[in-house]
């Protein structure tokens, strides 16, 4: 059951069908980065820059956000009814308050963001409409520094940035045509049910609407919005790194493998998009110590 939910639930990351100039695309984004702080500090004890935030696309689909909340929220309640969140306050302190401070350099800051640690030994994130952020315990035991747990999250912010998963439900025709239906609903203190029925099977819809371009696109803001936030921007490629090298006969991997391209193409198209236009940021920070590690 648990790999059932979450083989629908990983897959909400992706379908964005706009492909970039890579190059172009990060020269402009670039050009916005602030200095980089030399202490990253979460979102709950510092306001981020957040006055020229990273312009990175517009939404695909019209979906408002309390609509798109309301989405994510029933969604991520499906997902917790099965895997549950790990059960230490720590981790999943800390994750919030470093996707939170990672979160508010992106172009939505404003979103009410959720970010947990699921207890499954699977190696994936994965992200739902309306800010909600999922690693796997798998994934967090495996990150070396608080670098590379920005990098990951920065790319699954990316995908609730740009829409990639509205956009599945969209070219599903689930949510086309309803959105008024939501907002009224929603104004008259609908229930979550109501838009359970609406979404029907918008989450298998979803698993079968894959497109890598929506992963790539989501690397390259992973790595600018970490390396706003003042983190080593060579976090995310390291952790793509590590999972390049891992046998992909292990079944930890499997899921990963089914909804996103192979590490090794991330990795290629990654560094052809970053160059050397990173280097100069080279003293982002890895803050190794400040990672809240598991107690089993």
């Amino acid at each position: 059951m648990e790999r059932i939910l979450l083989t629908i639930c990983l897959s909400c990351c992706m379908a964005y069908a706009g492909a970039q100039d890579f190059p172009g695309f990060f020269k402009n984004l670039l050009q916005q980065i602030p200095s980089a702080p030399q202490a990253p500090k979460p979102a709950a004890t510092q306001q981020a820059p957040v006055g020229d935030a990273v312009n990175i696309g517009s939404a695909f689909t019209s979906t408002s956000d309390e609509e798109e909340i309301a989405i994510g929220r029933t969604l991520a309640g499906d997902l917790l009814g099965a895997v549950p969140l790990v059960r230490d306050d720590r981790i999943q302190n800390y994750v919030n308050k470093v996707g939170r401070w990672v979160a508010s350099q992106s172009e939505r800051p404003a979103l009410k963001w959720y970010f947990g640690v699921l207890d499954s030994s699977d190696i994936n994130a994965f992200a739902l409409p309306g800010g909600y952020v999922f690693v796997t315990l798998g994934l967090y035991t495996s990150l070396a520094n608080e670098a590379e747990l920005a990098g990951v999250l920065g790319h699954e912010i990316g995908h609730v940035t740009m829409k990639h998963h509205l956009n599945v439900l969209k070219q599903s025709q689930l949510i086309s045509g309803v959105s008024g239906f939501f907002g009224r609903q929603l104004a008259q203190g609908g229930s979550p049910a109501v838009v359970q029925n609406l979404l029907g099977n918008g989450a298998e819809a979803v698993a079968r609407g894959l497109d890598k371009e929506a992963e790539y696109e989501s690397d390259r803001i992973g790595v600018v919005l970490a390396t706003r936030a003042g983190y080593d921007p060579y976090a995310l490629p390291n952790v793509l790194q590590k999972i390049a090298r891992v046998n992909p006969n292990d079944a930890s991997l499997s899921l990963l493998f089914k909804t996103h391209p192979p590490p090794q193409e991330r990795l290629f198209r990654l560094g052809d998009a970053m160059g050397d236009a990173f280097d100069k940021f080279g003293d982002g920070q890895t803050l190794p110590a400040r990672v809240q590690r598991a107690s089993r």
